[in-house]
């Protein structure tokens, strides 16, 4: 009786498996488990596809002049070499754009906001957001779906991606799209990685010392900067504050960080930790971008250290740039015309 039962259980389960469809290749390095994917947002690669169209289109900004991919450059680990970039008015944009490597991890997505944990809720910020106003499109949604709609091209792919909504062109697919892209955006096979597989000869001799000195008592670098992806926002719930520090004085600036969205005078200062996957390719540092270098970022963390101890930090913390990365023609700006069906 019992052999019987526990195969109809496993006949409901694989039927279970193929109605959800086809398992996504994550094409991911051994041992990298993917990151978690909303139950309302399934990957496919029709959506992947679309989402990487889309952020490279500047067609999403109100005037077309700005993409996702203006702020966020594949080879500085999609972030940005300007401290903060303005916005399609012209209006000085508020903090410098964070990278986007690995972010579908992470349960904290903004410099100060921690109610922001799904990357489909975030997309729509820089799109519709006023404080400050980036791609301009603020309350204007339809006016980016009357856009894409009136484009062939558009209305194929959205069909592809969303086929059990009817390929329906609205903010809510867009952001969907983007969200499904970015969470292809892993960056996991870096030297430092190579080295921790196995490879011995993958991190020279001064980034081994400083690899020591990061994960070394005293410095207490990898207490925020924490975990394989090097920073506590990664599988932080959404909300949380544990992602947030301050590493200096509080001062009169503007920007206060968490207190803007908690009112508390004991959160001034406090910013989400940054990831260090690919560090050395986006300078400027810190939330405002007020650091030109590595070696400012790391002093201005307060912590002390001679200058060859300095120089073996920023060797190691070189050894986080994945070059297959920031070259893999998979994230790269798509081919122009439309793809064939």
């Amino acid at each position: 009786m019992g052999a019987p039962w526990r195969l109809g259980l496993a006949l409901l389960a694989l039927i279970g498996l193929c109605a959800a469809g086809p398992v996504f290749d994550w094409g991911l390095p051994p041992g990298v488990a993917p990151p978690p994917v909303p139950a309302d947002n399934p990957m496919s690669p029709a959506k992947v596809a679309l989402g990487r169209r889309l952020f490279y289109d500047a067609d999403l900004s109100i005037d077309g002049t700005m993409a996702c991919a203006t702020c966020h450059e594949q080879r500085r680990g999609f972030s940005d070499g300007n401290a903060a970039h303005p916005g399609v008015n012209g209006e000085p944009g508020r903090r410098n754009p964070m990278t986007l490597a690995n972010v579908g991890y992470f349960g904290a997505l903004t410099w100060g906001d921690p109610r922001i944990g799904s990357l489909e809720r975030q997309s729509i910020v820089p799109l519709t957001g006023n404080h400050p106003v980036e791609m301009g499109l603020t309350e204007q949604g339809k006016v980016l779906a009357g856009r894409l709609g009136a484009d062939p091209c558009y209305r194929r792919l959205f069909a592809q991606a969303f086929p059990d909504g009817g390929g329906r062109i609205e903010l809510t697919t867009i952001a969907k799209a983007l969200a499904a892209f970015e969470r292809t955006l892993i960056s996991r096979d870096a030297p430092f990685d190579r080295y921790r597989r196995g490879d011995r000869a993958a991190l020279s001799a001064s980034a081994q010392q400083g690899m020591a000195l990061f994960y070394g008592p005293g410095q207490d670098c990898a207490s925020c900067h924490a975990g394989s992806l090097f920073t506590d926002a990664a599988g932080a719930p959404t909300g949380s504050l544990a992602a947030f520090h301050r590493i200096e004085p509080v001062s009169d600036r503007p920007d206060q960080g968490l207190k803007d969205i908690t009112g508390d005078p004991a959160d001034a200062g406090r910013f989400r930790t940054p990831s260090l996957r690919n560090v050395a390719l986006s300078a400027p540092y810190l939330h405002d971008g007020s650091a030109p270098t590595l070696g400012e970022a790391i002093r201005r963390h307060g912590v002390m250290l001679k200058d060859t101890d300095l120089t073996d930090l920023t060797a190691f913390l070189n050894s986080l740039t994945d070059q297959g990365f920031v070259t893999d023609p998979r994230f790269s700006l798509p081919k122009p015309g439309c793809p064939a069906p």
